[in-house]
């Protein structure tokens, strides 16, 4: 057993014999596991995951807290002073930073990032918090004085961690919400001094840990009118992790250009098996040819330069992904009308002409009239746009990652939004 794991230990013993301090004389643990089968009674498809987890005893903590590793960490004095209804908030509060990967996304954030100056991590929890708050309090469970939510920092409700890190940074209110910011290493991934760590004892390993987590997700996709928006994203990611978006679009190219019916032709240059059953003639083959693609690429105003250049990377690997056959792919440039259809000769050369408004109905119709008719159509867009009714061919739709919510797009009703793309569109995030 490591010095840490030692000291973490040492607290433990301090907190059950009362520590020389206080008034407190142990952890009451009668009161906490009623808290925790409250909380199991209001939010059951948690249950696995609040069973999983490992309480340790231990006066460093302010509150409660979690370690990466599934322990949670428990002051007896806070236990003392709280009402079972609001300890029940914070066991779901802990929980939930272990489920949605708060310590390894924060880990990750902080290289892509290159977040190392004092105080991200503490920004890290807290845009961790305002994730899961909105979800977790009101049903049975009552809010604690001082919990940090989207609103505390004027954001609005429904972002990610991620998103939120890029919308906020430290202000003037932290002092009086610090005893709730600090839920450990499972909410941020900066290992505290108070850790067990990885050799210490009670831990799950990586293994558990995504058993607890697929559990739980089976739960919410069994029951789903029962659980917040939130919980219900998170569990179809959990069955569905992310993939690489251009591994996630080359597929679903693929997959409309194989389906039944589709790049499909008669060809002499091989006969046919039916020929047998007529002696003397000379019957076609049927034979897949690659597909025909039409790429309607959005010019509006609503998109970047970047975006721009990234919808022509995609062009390039839309080529490829047909075999290289630069002369069945098609590229329409469409704002709120369709521009000239080009032939795919270099990449480079498509003028993306635009900036005005966004209807793209304009360049399915043209894509569909301009023969030969394409066996695909793909779409790539920031998705701010009316859709036509389902073409005639099979489409996929290439949206840009957008952090925050969808901007109108209709200048003279400015409380207008978008639809999402239809349901009958593959639809692949870029980026």
């Amino acid at each position: 057993m490591s010095g840490r794991t030692s000291a973490a230990v040492g607290d433990s013993a301090d907190a059950a014999t009362g520590g020389g301090t206080g008034t407190v004389t142990g952890l009451d643990r009668e009161k906490l596991f009623a808290a925790r089968l409250h909380a199991v009674r209001v939010r059951p498809y948690l249950a696995t995951a609040l069973f999983a987890l490992h309480v340790v005893e231990s006066r460093r903590v302010p509150t409660m807290a979690v370690d990466r590793h599934w322990r949670c960490y428990v002051s007896p004095g806070f236990v003392a002073r709280t009402p079972v209804e609001e300890l029940a908030g914070v066991w779901v509060h802990e929980v939930s930073h272990l489920l949605r990967n708060h310590h390894g996304r924060g880990d990750r954030v902080v290289r892509e990032r290159g977040l190392t100056r004092a105080g991200e991590r503490l920004r890290i929890n807290i845009a961790a918090d305002c994730e899961i708050n909105d979800d977790v309090y009101g049903d049975g469970l009552v809010q604690p004085g001082g919990v940090v939510l989207p609103k505390t920092l004027g954001l609005p409700a429904g972002d990610l961690m991620e998103d939120y890190l890029r919308q906020f940074r430290l202000g003037s209110w932290l002092p009086d919400a610090a005893a709730w910011l600090d839920c450990g290493s499972g909410a941020d991934g900066l290992e505290r001094d108070w850790d067990l760590g990885p050799d210490g004892a009670h831990g799950l390993s990586e293994q558990e840990q995504d058993a607890v987590r697929f559990r739980v997700a089976q739960g919410i996709t069994g029951a789903p009118g029962s659980t917040p928006r939130g919980w219900r994203r998170w569990a179809e990611e959990a069955f569905h992790p992310p993939q690489p978006w251009r591994q996630l679009l080359g597929a679903a190219l693929r997959s409309a250009a194989s389906g039944a019916g589709a790049a499909q032709d008669h060809s002499f240059g091989r006969p046919s098996r039916r020929q047998v059953a007529l002696p003397g003639t000379v019957l076609p083959s049927l034979r897949r040819r690659p597909p025909r693609v039409s790429v309607i690429i959005d010019t509006s105003g609503s998109v970047s330069d970047a975006e721009l250049g990234s919808a022509l990377l995609e062009v390039a690997a839309i080529s490829r992904a047909v075999g290289g056959g630069r002369d069945l792919v098609r590229v329409l440039p469409c704002d709120a009308s369709a521009g000239v259809v080009h032939s795919l000769c270099r990449v480079e050369g498509i003028p993306l002409l635009g900036g005005g408004g966004t209807d793209l109905r304009t360049g399915f119709a043209t894509a569909l009239r301009v023969p030969p008719r394409p066996d695909v159509i793909v779409v790539l867009t920031d998705g701010q746009t009316p859709w036509p009714v389902r073409p005639p061919c099979r489409t996929v739709v290439g949206l840009f990652s957008r952090p925050g919510p969808a901007r109108p797009v209709n200048e003279e009703n400015p409380d207008y939004t978008p639809k999402g793309p239809p349901d009958w569109a593959r639809v692949v995030r870029i980026g």
